[in-house]
């Protein structure tokens, strides 16, 4: 059976081939992101963090989080969370404590060097931010609809996690 026959014809086909470019893209431009961070450390010479943990400690910024909030709210991408959080307290870049009602989860916050690396990803997306509108590649209406098409398909996905159709 042909690829076209199981989704259709026409315009149902070419939906499908759009979302499959866009899927594709997501994928790439994540790839891509995290490329542009190792290349930014590699400028600035600090050698001893990848790419996925660098956004980490961007993502968490001022808070203080457990393994799973990090995981619920989104802020890793990533497989292992609990084996990058390991070695940034290792490296000295986040404190860990031992929650006070949950003996079992651990807290963790940054460091004064965790909030170096925190402004080094921070001062690289606010050059990008620039870059994007002086070179015209992207408008804030642009931006909020590209923002918008991708919260409608996050909580698409999520309800097909939780089986809501």
């Amino acid at each position: 059976m042909s690829f076209q026959m199981q989704v259709g014809n026409g315009a149902e086909a070419s939906f499908m081939s759009g979302y499959l470019e866009a899927l594709a893209l997501v994928e790439r431009l994540h790839r891509l992101l995290l490329d542009v961070i190792k290349d930014e450390f590699e400028r600035v010479g600090v050698l001893e963090i990848n790419a996925v943990q660098a956004l980490l400690l961007f993502n968490i910024g001022d808070n203080e989080v457990t393994a799973g909030e990090l995981k619920t709210r989104g802020y890793y991408q990533g497989s292992n969370v609990s084996y990058n959080l390991k070695k940034l307290v290792e490296m000295g870049y986040m404190h860990h404590q031992r929650c006070e009602i949950d003996r079992r989860s651990v807290r963790v916050k940054l460091t004064p060097e965790g909030r170096k690396i925190h402004s080094v990803v921070a001062d690289l997306f606010a050059r990008h931010a620039d870059g994007l509108v002086k070179r015209q590649v992207l408008s804030h209406a642009g931006l909020e609809d590209i923002t918008s098409a991708l919260k409608r398909m996050e909580r698409y996905w999520g309800d097909q996690i939780r089986y809501i159709y």
